[in-house]
Protein backbone atom coordinates (compact mmCIF):
# COMPACT_ATOMS: atom_id res chain seq x y z
CA UNK A 1 0.00 0.00 0.00
CA UNK A 2 1.35 3.29 -1.15
CA UNK A 3 1.48 6.37 1.74
CA UNK A 4 0.60 9.68 0.12
CA UNK A 5 3.35 12.43 0.34
CA UNK A 6 2.35 15.82 1.61
CA UNK A 7 4.45 18.86 1.03
CA UNK A 8 4.40 21.68 2.82
CA UNK A 9 4.04 24.62 1.58
CA UNK A 10 7.86 26.01 1.84
CA UNK A 11 7.88 28.80 -0.46
CA UNK A 12 6.14 31.23 1.70
CA UNK A 13 7.48 30.49 4.86
CA UNK A 14 11.27 30.21 3.49
CA UNK A 15 10.23 33.78 1.95
CA UNK A 16 8.48 35.16 5.20
CA UNK A 17 12.04 33.96 6.74
CA UNK A 18 13.76 35.55 4.34
CA UNK A 19 12.23 39.17 5.04
CA UNK A 20 12.04 39.14 8.32
CA UNK A 21 15.36 40.02 9.75
CA UNK A 22 15.51 43.06 7.45
CA UNK A 23 11.78 44.28 8.57
CA UNK A 24 12.46 43.77 12.11
CA UNK A 25 15.16 46.27 11.30
CA UNK A 26 12.81 49.09 9.97
CA UNK A 27 10.25 48.28 12.24
CA UNK A 28 12.95 49.45 15.24
CA UNK A 29 14.16 52.00 12.98
CA UNK A 30 11.03 53.36 11.94
CA UNK A 31 9.54 53.43 15.83
CA UNK A 32 12.88 55.48 16.70
CA UNK A 33 12.68 58.10 14.40
CA UNK A 34 8.49 58.20 14.94
CA UNK A 35 9.30 58.62 18.84
CA UNK A 36 12.22 61.08 18.13
CA UNK A 37 9.89 62.86 15.83
CA UNK A 38 7.10 63.36 18.52
CA UNK A 39 9.76 64.74 21.01
CA UNK A 40 11.06 67.19 19.14
CA UNK A 41 7.93 68.02 15.93
CA UNK A 42 10.63 70.16 14.20
CA UNK A 43 12.11 66.99 12.62
CA UNK A 44 10.38 65.08 10.72
CA UNK A 45 10.32 61.11 11.30
CA UNK A 46 11.27 60.65 7.66
CA UNK A 47 13.73 62.84 7.40
CA UNK A 48 14.88 60.98 10.60
CA UNK A 49 14.97 57.45 9.09
CA UNK A 50 16.86 58.33 6.20
CA UNK A 51 19.60 59.72 7.65
CA UNK A 52 19.92 57.35 10.31
CA UNK A 53 19.80 54.66 7.74
CA UNK A 54 22.63 56.27 6.25
CA UNK A 55 24.66 57.00 9.29
CA UNK A 56 23.83 53.29 10.46
CA UNK A 57 25.00 51.46 6.64
CA UNK A 58 28.19 53.70 6.54
CA UNK A 59 29.53 52.93 10.23
CA UNK A 60 28.16 49.09 10.77
CA UNK A 61 28.67 46.58 8.58
CA UNK A 62 25.08 44.99 8.39
CA UNK A 63 25.03 41.22 8.07
CA UNK A 64 23.53 39.97 4.93
CA UNK A 65 20.52 38.41 5.82
CA UNK A 66 18.62 41.62 6.54
CA UNK A 67 19.27 42.51 3.08
CA UNK A 68 16.32 41.40 1.34
CA UNK A 69 13.87 42.75 4.33
CA UNK A 70 15.71 46.19 3.41
CA UNK A 71 15.04 46.03 -0.42
CA UNK A 72 11.52 44.61 0.33
CA UNK A 73 10.96 48.13 2.85
CA UNK A 74 12.51 50.13 0.08
CA UNK A 75 10.10 49.43 -2.46
CA UNK A 76 7.04 47.64 -1.62
CA UNK A 77 6.31 49.11 1.73
CA UNK A 78 7.38 52.49 0.41
CA UNK A 79 4.41 51.76 -2.69
CA UNK A 80 1.69 50.75 -0.07
CA UNK A 81 2.81 54.30 2.14
CA UNK A 82 2.62 56.24 -1.16
CA UNK A 83 -1.01 54.78 -2.01
CA UNK A 84 -2.23 55.60 1.52
CA UNK A 85 -0.77 59.26 1.22
CA UNK A 86 -4.22 59.75 -1.12
CA UNK A 87 -6.13 59.57 1.72
CA UNK A 88 -4.48 62.89 3.10
CA UNK A 89 -4.89 64.79 0.15
CA UNK A 90 -8.31 66.31 0.31
CA UNK A 91 -9.44 67.70 -3.05
CA UNK A 92 -11.61 70.25 -1.58
CA UNK A 93 -8.67 71.80 -0.06
CA UNK A 94 -6.35 71.66 -2.86
CA UNK A 95 -9.68 73.24 -5.39
CA UNK A 96 -9.96 75.75 -2.18
CA UNK A 97 -6.14 77.08 -3.04
CA UNK A 98 -7.84 78.36 -6.12
CA UNK A 99 -7.22 78.31 -10.35
CA UNK A 100 -4.12 80.64 -9.84
CA UNK A 101 -2.34 78.10 -7.33
CA UNK A 102 -3.11 75.53 -9.15
CA UNK A 103 -2.01 76.59 -12.29
CA UNK A 104 1.25 77.41 -10.55
CA UNK A 105 1.54 73.86 -9.23
CA UNK A 106 1.00 72.41 -12.92
CA UNK A 107 3.75 74.65 -13.70
CA UNK A 108 6.38 74.07 -11.44
CA UNK A 109 6.19 70.32 -11.59
CA UNK A 110 6.24 70.68 -15.89
CA UNK A 111 8.71 73.16 -15.78
CA UNK A 112 11.07 71.75 -13.31
CA UNK A 113 10.96 68.63 -14.50
CA UNK A 114 11.96 70.17 -18.43
CA UNK A 115 14.36 72.21 -16.86
CA UNK A 116 16.20 69.89 -14.76
CA UNK A 117 15.98 67.33 -18.10
CA UNK A 118 18.13 69.95 -20.10
CA UNK A 119 20.59 70.67 -18.30
CA UNK A 120 21.09 67.24 -16.47
CA UNK A 121 21.70 66.47 -20.84
CA UNK A 122 23.89 68.97 -20.97
CA UNK A 123 25.96 67.88 -18.02
CA UNK A 124 26.04 64.24 -19.53
CA UNK A 125 23.86 62.44 -17.17
CA UNK A 126 21.50 59.63 -18.02
CA UNK A 127 18.27 60.03 -18.75
CA UNK A 128 17.75 57.75 -15.78
CA UNK A 129 19.32 59.77 -13.23
CA UNK A 130 18.08 62.89 -14.74
CA UNK A 131 14.50 61.82 -14.68
CA UNK A 132 15.09 60.82 -11.03
CA UNK A 133 16.24 64.06 -10.13
CA UNK A 134 13.72 65.65 -12.15
CA UNK A 135 10.87 64.56 -10.68
CA UNK A 136 12.47 63.80 -6.69
CA UNK A 137 12.82 67.75 -6.52
CA UNK A 138 10.03 68.88 -8.75
CA UNK A 139 7.14 66.68 -6.71
CA UNK A 140 7.83 64.89 -3.81
CA UNK A 141 11.10 64.03 -2.96
CA UNK A 142 12.54 60.75 -2.65
CA UNK A 143 8.90 59.14 -2.70
CA UNK A 144 8.87 60.69 -6.02
CA UNK A 145 12.16 58.65 -7.01
CA UNK A 146 11.30 55.34 -5.81
CA UNK A 147 7.76 55.76 -7.74
CA UNK A 148 9.80 56.74 -11.00
CA UNK A 149 12.18 54.01 -10.32
CA UNK A 150 9.72 51.16 -10.53
CA UNK A 151 8.99 53.00 -13.83
CA UNK A 152 11.95 53.51 -15.43
CA UNK A 153 14.16 50.03 -14.02
CA UNK A 154 16.97 52.69 -13.05
CA UNK A 155 20.38 51.85 -11.62
CA UNK A 156 20.69 51.28 -8.02
CA UNK A 157 23.30 53.54 -7.29
CA UNK A 158 21.65 56.18 -9.52
CA UNK A 159 18.28 55.97 -7.47
CA UNK A 160 20.35 56.30 -4.36
CA UNK A 161 22.35 59.37 -5.15
CA UNK A 162 19.06 60.72 -6.22
CA UNK A 163 17.58 60.04 -2.68
CA UNK A 164 20.70 61.38 -1.16
CA UNK A 165 20.47 64.74 -2.78
CA UNK A 166 16.63 65.13 -1.81
CA UNK A 167 17.99 64.93 1.85
CA UNK A 168 20.53 67.07 1.53
CA UNK A 169 18.75 70.21 -0.94
CA UNK A 170 15.73 69.43 0.80
CA UNK A 171 16.79 70.01 4.08
CA UNK A 172 18.89 73.06 3.30
CA UNK A 173 15.74 74.89 1.83
CA UNK A 174 14.05 74.58 5.59
CA UNK A 175 15.61 77.40 6.79
CA UNK A 176 16.28 78.65 3.95
CA UNK A 177 12.71 79.39 2.57
CA UNK A 178 11.90 81.04 5.81
CA UNK A 179 14.64 83.69 5.58
CA UNK A 180 14.46 84.65 2.38
CA UNK A 181 10.78 84.99 2.36
CA UNK A 182 11.20 87.19 5.55
CA UNK A 183 14.01 89.46 3.77
CA UNK A 184 11.67 89.45 0.61
CA UNK A 185 8.42 90.80 2.51
CA UNK A 186 6.24 87.75 1.64
CA UNK A 187 3.17 87.70 3.80
CA UNK A 188 2.75 84.06 5.42
CA UNK A 189 0.63 82.71 3.05
CA UNK A 190 2.65 83.86 -0.28
CA UNK A 191 5.82 82.08 1.92
CA UNK A 192 3.17 79.20 2.77
CA UNK A 193 2.73 78.80 -1.39
CA UNK A 194 6.47 78.91 -1.84
CA UNK A 195 7.44 76.65 0.47
CA UNK A 196 4.91 73.97 -0.89
CA UNK A 197 5.81 74.85 -4.39
CA UNK A 198 9.46 74.71 -3.96
CA UNK A 199 10.79 72.35 -1.14
CA UNK A 200 11.11 68.53 -1.82
CA UNK A 201 10.11 66.51 0.28
CA UNK A 202 6.37 66.99 2.41
CA UNK A 203 8.04 66.55 5.51
CA UNK A 204 11.13 69.38 4.71
CA UNK A 205 7.46 71.33 3.75
CA UNK A 206 5.94 71.11 7.10
CA UNK A 207 8.93 71.68 8.67
CA UNK A 208 9.57 75.00 6.73
CA UNK A 209 5.61 76.02 7.26
CA UNK A 210 6.29 75.36 10.77
CA UNK A 211 9.36 77.54 11.29
CA UNK A 212 7.16 80.66 8.69
CA UNK A 213 4.48 80.14 11.66
CA UNK A 214 0.90 81.83 10.95
CA UNK A 215 -1.21 80.56 8.22
CA UNK A 216 1.82 79.54 6.26
CA UNK A 217 1.58 75.68 7.28
CA UNK A 218 -1.89 74.82 6.55
CA UNK A 219 -0.92 76.74 2.95
CA UNK A 220 2.14 75.05 2.64
CA UNK A 221 0.81 71.71 3.18
CA UNK A 222 -1.40 71.26 0.70
CA UNK A 223 0.53 73.55 -1.94
CA UNK A 224 2.87 70.55 -1.29
CA UNK A 225 -0.06 67.82 -1.44
CA UNK A 226 -0.93 69.66 -4.93
CA UNK A 227 2.35 68.84 -6.42
CA UNK A 228 2.00 65.30 -5.06
CA UNK A 229 -1.15 65.02 -6.63
CA UNK A 230 0.68 65.44 -9.75
CA UNK A 231 2.86 62.22 -9.01
CA UNK A 232 -0.18 60.12 -11.08
CA UNK A 233 -0.27 61.64 -14.32
CA UNK A 234 3.99 62.17 -14.65
CA UNK A 235 4.18 58.32 -13.70
CA UNK A 236 1.49 57.80 -16.31
CA UNK A 237 3.62 59.54 -19.07
CA UNK A 238 6.74 57.71 -17.79
CA UNK A 239 5.01 54.33 -18.47
CA UNK A 240 3.96 55.00 -21.62
CA UNK A 241 7.10 56.59 -22.87
CA UNK A 242 8.77 53.24 -21.28
CA UNK A 243 6.74 50.93 -23.16
CA UNK A 244 6.96 52.88 -26.26
CA UNK A 245 10.97 52.97 -26.51
CA UNK A 246 11.13 49.55 -24.81
CA UNK A 247 12.90 46.83 -27.33
CA UNK A 248 13.87 43.83 -27.02
CA UNK A 249 12.22 40.67 -25.53
CA UNK A 250 13.66 41.26 -22.05
CA UNK A 251 12.65 45.03 -22.20
CA UNK A 252 11.32 46.47 -18.99
CA UNK A 253 7.43 47.08 -19.65
CA UNK A 254 5.82 48.92 -16.99
CA UNK A 255 1.61 48.81 -16.79
CA UNK A 256 0.47 52.14 -18.18
CA UNK A 257 -0.92 53.01 -14.53
CA UNK A 258 1.30 51.28 -11.83
CA UNK A 259 -0.93 49.58 -9.09
CA UNK A 260 0.55 51.77 -6.57
CA UNK A 261 -0.52 54.62 -8.45
CA UNK A 262 -3.65 53.53 -9.16
CA UNK A 263 -4.63 52.78 -5.60
CA UNK A 264 -3.28 56.05 -4.50
CA UNK A 265 -5.81 57.80 -7.07
CA UNK A 266 -8.09 55.11 -5.64
CA UNK A 267 -7.23 56.28 -2.04
CA UNK A 268 -7.85 60.25 -3.05
CA UNK A 269 -11.31 59.72 -4.39
CA UNK A 270 -12.27 57.62 -1.20
CA UNK A 271 -11.58 60.65 0.62
CA UNK A 272 -13.68 62.93 -1.28
CA UNK A 273 -16.23 61.15 -0.86
CA UNK A 274 -16.27 62.31 3.05
CA UNK A 275 -17.39 58.97 4.23
CA UNK A 276 -13.96 57.94 5.76
CA UNK A 277 -14.46 58.15 10.01
CA UNK A 278 -11.84 60.75 11.33
CA UNK A 279 -10.76 57.31 13.41
CA UNK A 280 -10.10 55.50 10.40
CA UNK A 281 -7.80 58.62 8.90
CA UNK A 282 -6.28 58.85 11.52
CA UNK A 283 -5.28 55.23 12.29
CA UNK A 284 -4.67 55.57 7.89
CA UNK A 285 -2.09 58.35 8.65
CA UNK A 286 -0.15 56.42 11.25
CA UNK A 287 -0.40 53.39 9.60
CA UNK A 288 0.99 55.72 6.47
CA UNK A 289 3.80 57.55 8.19
CA UNK A 290 5.16 54.11 9.49
CA UNK A 291 5.19 52.30 6.24
CA UNK A 292 6.89 55.42 4.79
CA UNK A 293 9.48 55.80 7.82
CA UNK A 294 10.27 52.57 7.67
CA UNK A 295 10.92 52.84 3.72
CA UNK A 296 13.00 56.10 4.33
CA UNK A 297 15.19 54.00 6.75
CA UNK A 298 15.58 51.22 4.29
CA UNK A 299 16.31 53.81 1.46
CA UNK A 300 19.16 55.39 3.53
CA UNK A 301 20.64 52.48 4.55
CA UNK A 302 21.59 51.71 0.72
CA UNK A 303 23.06 55.21 0.88
CA UNK A 304 27.12 54.50 0.90
CA UNK A 305 29.83 57.38 0.99
CA UNK A 306 31.51 55.65 -1.59
CA UNK A 307 28.65 55.47 -3.51
CA UNK A 308 28.22 59.25 -3.37
CA UNK A 309 31.74 59.77 -3.98
CA UNK A 310 32.07 57.60 -7.40
CA UNK A 311 28.93 59.38 -8.89
CA UNK A 312 30.88 62.16 -8.99
CA UNK A 313 29.97 65.87 -8.54
CA UNK A 314 27.77 66.36 -11.96
CA UNK A 315 24.25 64.97 -9.81
CA UNK A 316 25.03 67.64 -7.04
CA UNK A 317 24.98 70.77 -9.86
CA UNK A 318 22.26 69.24 -11.53
CA UNK A 319 20.52 69.42 -7.90
CA UNK A 320 21.26 72.01 -7.03
CA UNK A 321 20.62 74.41 -10.26
CA UNK A 322 17.64 72.23 -10.08
CA UNK A 323 16.52 73.51 -6.65
CA UNK A 324 17.46 77.14 -7.29
CA UNK A 325 15.09 76.39 -10.75
CA UNK A 326 11.96 74.95 -9.19
CA UNK A 327 12.22 77.44 -6.20
CA UNK A 328 12.68 80.16 -8.98
CA UNK A 329 9.73 79.15 -10.77
CA UNK A 330 7.60 78.42 -7.35
CA UNK A 331 8.46 82.25 -6.26
CA UNK A 332 7.03 83.81 -9.62
CA UNK A 333 4.45 82.19 -9.26
CA UNK A 334 4.02 83.74 -6.36
CA UNK A 335 4.12 87.37 -7.62
CA UNK A 336 2.00 86.50 -10.62
CA UNK A 337 -0.85 84.76 -8.22
CA UNK A 338 -1.16 88.20 -6.33
CA UNK A 339 0.45 87.05 -3.50
CA UNK A 340 3.63 89.01 -3.10
CA UNK A 341 2.85 90.69 0.11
Amino acid sequence: MQTRTEIAPVAPVSTIARLTPGLALCAVASAIAMAAGALVPALSPLLIAIVLGAVVANVVDLPQRVRPGLAFSAKRLLRVGIALLGLQLLLADVLGLGWKIIVVVVAIVALGISGTMVVGGLLGLTWTQRVLIACGFSICGAAAVAAVDGVVDAKEDEVLTAVALVVIFGTLMIPAVPLLSQALGLSDEAAGVWAGGSIHEVAQVVAAGGVIGGAALGVAAVTKLARVLMLAPVIAILGIRQRLTASGADAHRPPLVPLFVAAFLVCVGVRATGLVPDVVLGAASVVQTALLTAAMFALGAGVRVATIRKVGARPFVLAAISTVWVASIALVGVFLAGLGS
